[in-house]
């Protein structure tokens, strides 16, 4: 049986303040109940609580002022002051509960809530980097990446000096393709007590959590993490690693707490690498790009990939890191995009503000959002579309790509849509996109055996029913047609 969960990520330090109105000393613990009642509703499986970790305040002065960084706080909050600016939640001090948003004690009262509503608590893992001011270079300093002086004032962009009075020089965090983090601290992953500190908090996390949604996951790998530090590695440090860090760590973790699930942030095609390391869900980044700029056959090309691999791929349309979806692809386009994420196999995964149609991107630097208006046909949307995708046939059953076909000689539209079925033991729904900026119209072959001729079709996402001939559907096919970013999801 296959199993498709949705999971909904919450900027924690941002979204806390709604329910400060009347008291500033609320914590996670304090969210009423009622709040997550909605989300058992809505189908959502598991709650990521993103930036949660206590950060470093004073770092933010040195490096959270730069000048793209002001740019994207005036674009985003007008008005905006320096006690909105709290500092990235992915340059974390230490594993401990951000005062911010609340305690331990907090944290776990929380998770009993969610897990007695059958909801999983997700927070997050940064292997890859700390604060560049975290109390862990003073008493975890081997875990570090460290150069000597020549390399640091060759490069004082990528290196620093952590204290003045100290001759040491460590590197800040950074991916291979852009300049180097300033607010962090470079982990050295060749490091076996980096390896060994970073499992005993994935291992200490198996307590308050259900899972970790991995930041940077690829950063980790062997090759990638040679490729970006080999010039400053000594050989030694480079013949000494014959396993990924992922593959140990997350095998002695689930040996520990089988159920415990990991999430990777990943790119540059390295999906599959990270799922044969353990990984059950990693990103799909490739499909966000195709829906919001491809065509119809380069989404169905990617959807043929091997079943193993789309049942651990997580589905979104926008996260923290990504334009808000409603901004970049307008109302019908981002509505057709939901349907696809929401429909086919893999995690699905939602972003706060989404369902409201929220157009402003956050940077993870502020602590406040604007006000922003919220769409009621977008929530209507969501709302209709979510008690659909809720029920059990979207989660356990057997999904299948459908092939379209021209409706005439010579019709060519029908290659602009999307089609798939679910079954799951008597029930059947097929889900159809129009993904296009004009009109399309397609046949669709479906498996009617032993319905009755007069075959009773709902489309549950419109709220319309038909009437046709069953012969017809199994011979010619299901006849469609759909205005641009329009779709059904029938049942039969």
């Amino acid at each position: 049986m296959n199993y498709n969960p949705s999971i909904y990520e919450i900027n924690t330090r941002v979204w806390i303040n709604q329910f400060r109105q009347k008291n500033e000393n609320v914590t996670i613990a304090d969210i009423p109940d009622s709040y997550w009642d909605q989300f058992g509703n809505e189908g959502i499986d598991y709650v990521w609580l993103m930036g949660v970790w206590k950060t470093c305040d004073n770092i933010i002065e040195k490096y959270c002022y730069e000048e793209n960084l002001i740019k994207s706080y005036d674009k985003a909050l007008k008005g905006w002051t320096k006690q909105d600016i709290i500092g990235s939640p992915f340059a974390i001090d230490v594993y401990n509960v951000s005062p911010r948003v609340g305690d331990k004690k907090s944290l776990l009262n929380l998770k009993s809530c969610l897990n007695k509503k059958g909801i999983k608590l997700i927070l997050d893992f940064v292997p890859n980097h700390f604060s560049a001011g975290s109390s862990l270079i003073k008493s975890n300093p081997a875990i570090f990446l460290s150069v000597n002086q020549d390399t640091f004032l060759k490069d004082t962009y990528t290196f620093f000096q952590p204290f003045k009075d100290e001759e040491r020089y460590l590197a800040h965090g950074r991916d291979p393709f852009f300049p180097a983090w300033l607010d962090t601290v470079q982990v050295n992953l060749f490091s076996n007590e980096a390896r060994e500190f970073l499992t005993d908090i994935l291992l200490q996390l198996t307590n308050v959590c259900d899972g970790v949604r991995c930041d940077m996951a690829m950063l980790a790998l062997n090759n990638v993490f040679k490729n970006t530090w080999g010039g400053v590695l000594s050989g030694e440090e480079i013949g000494s690693m014959h396993n990924d860090f992922w593959q140990t760590a997350i095998e002695r973790v689930k040996k520990v707490r089988p159920g415990f699930i990991f999430i990777a942030e990943s790119y540059w095609d390295l999906e599959w690498t990270l799922q044969q390391q353990g990984f059950d869900y990693t990103y799909d980044k490739k499909l966000t790009d195709r829906l919001i700029s491809s065509s119809a056959g380069n989404i169905i090309d990617h959807l043929k990939a091997g079943l193993d691999y789309q049942k651990k791929s997580l589905r979104f349309i926008e996260n923290h890191d990504e334009e808000r979806v409603a901004a970049v692809l307008g109302k019908d386009k981002s509505k057709a995009a939901a349907i696809v994420i929401s429909t086919i196999l893999g995690m699905r995964f939602y972003h706060n503000g989404q369902f409201e149609g929220k157009k402003i991107k956050l940077p993870v630097q502020l602590g406040r959002a604007p006000d922003e208006f919220e769409s009621s046909e977008i929530k209507n949307f969501y709302k209709t579309l979510l008690s659909i995708t809720s029920q059990e046939i979207f989660k356990r059953g057997q999904w299948k790509l459908l092939e379209p076909l021209p409706s005439w000689d010579g019709n060519e539209t029908f290659k602009n849509i999307l089609a798939w079925q679910w079954v799951y033991n008597s029930q059947k729904r097929v889900v159809v996109v129009n993904y296009s900026t004009s009109l399309a119209a397609c046949r669709l072959k479906l498996d009617v055996k032993g319905y009755q001729e007069e075959l009773f079709i709902i489309d549950l996402l419109n709220d319309q029913s038909y009437t046709r001939s069953a012969e017809e559907v199994f011979q010619l096919g299901l006849y469609i047609d759909l205005k641009p970013y329009q779709s059904h999801i029938f049942s039969f």
